[in-house]
């Protein structure tokens, strides 16, 4: 399904709720140099701001509200995943919630 005008117009409303929540500076923080995947944790404010962004967009992608491609075009979905996902895996263990953050993990992958 490619994107429409409708999926254009919430890319543009969730790249402002991004801003509002600091998602730029967000990813600044997990692609710096002392970023470490391994030792981060869901209660880092960086890691949770990705994780609740594009988790929400996850969920709006598997209920085909919004093109996949296209999010995948907009955001580097994989890489954001392969920086906050072990946090996310390990938060998962501990609550012993396998659905947590599985929006955002079936977007970074391949479809």
């Amino acid at each position: 399904m490619a994107g429409t005008k409708e999926d254009a117009a919430m890319i543009i409303e969730l790249a402002k709720w991004g801003a509002m929540m600091e998602f730029g500076s967000a990813t600044g923080a997990l692609f710096s140099e002392e970023f470490d995947p391994e030792t981060a944790a869901v209660t880092d404010d960086a890691v949770r701001t990705i994780l609740v962004f594009v988790e929400t967009i996850g969920t709006l992608v598997k209920n085909d509200l919004l093109d996949r491609d296209l999010v995948r075009d907009w955001l580097w979905v994989d890489g954001l995943w392969g920086r906050v996902g072990p946090a996310a895996r390990r938060a998962r263990d501990q609550m012993g919630e396998p659905k947590l953050y599985e929006n955002f993990e079936a977007l970074a992958t391949p479809a």
